[in-house]
């Protein structure tokens, strides 16, 4: 819908590609103590939500991969932003800094994990675990997952503003929150010597039970 005077609406797209590209800069930055600035990202799927976060990462300073299944539209995008375009089947295994998943949901598991490139996942796909298993996989492997449904919660933040009637300004506002969720996830998951994924669950059944606590 378009939005109200004032009020947040419209495409959601560009709001969950912030949510992404603030969580690449998070883990990052834990994982390395430097910004994006010269690293190679590869964005599997360029649709609304992957176009927008190559913008971002462009504007960042990063090297761009891309692929997509309509090869017409990663063309379009690599040409757009500089890119090296990979077909979608290169794209998974590709050397990059960051892999961020932007299709499909299901493309890391117990086949494709070993294959990967990366030192870091980090993308807007939903459901990119195949199976909870696959991110001790990730974890075994030395690779940073960042969860999917914490990073690419932006979109549905601004949907809800929407419904509630409420800023841009506030959408804004609780998507900088997403980085810190990211920190805070890797940093108790290295602390625990578990997932990231399990790690993540945890946390959201915490904040589940407490909600039901305080209606109860």
């Amino acid at each position: 819908l378009s939005p109200k005077a004032g009020k947040a609406g419209g495409d959601p797209s560009p709001w969950t590609a912030l949510g992404v590209f603030e969580s690449m800069r998070a883990a990052v930055k834990w994982k390395t103590g430097r910004n994006l600035a010269g690293l190679k990202v590869a964005v599997q799927g360029v649709g609304n939500v992957g176009a927008q976060l190559c913008r971002l990462l462009r504007e960042a300073g990063v090297a761009l991969l891309v692929a997509d299944k309509d090869e017409r539209r990663a063309q379009a995008v690599a040409d757009e932003f500089g890119a090296r375009q990979l077909s979608a089947d290169e794209i998974l295994y590709a050397s990059a800094d960051i892999l961020a998943p932007c299709a499909l949901g299901g493309v890391l598991n117990r086949e494709t994990i070993p294959r990967l490139n990366v030192p870091m996942v980090v993308g807007a796909a939903n459901n990119q675990l195949a199976t909870a298993d696959d991110g001790e996989r990730l974890r075994a492997a030395g690779i940073v997952y960042a969860p999917d449904y914490i990073v690419n919660a932006g979109g549905i933040i601004h949907v809800a503003a929407e419904y509630l009637g409420e800023t841009p300004d506030q959408v804004s506002d609780r998507i900088a929150r997403i980085p810190l969720r990211v920190g805070t996830v890797l940093e108790q998951a290295q602390k625990q010597r578990r997932a990231t994924n399990l790690v993540a669950d945890d946390m959201a059944r915490e904040i589940l039970a407490k909600a039901r606590r305080e209606v109860a």
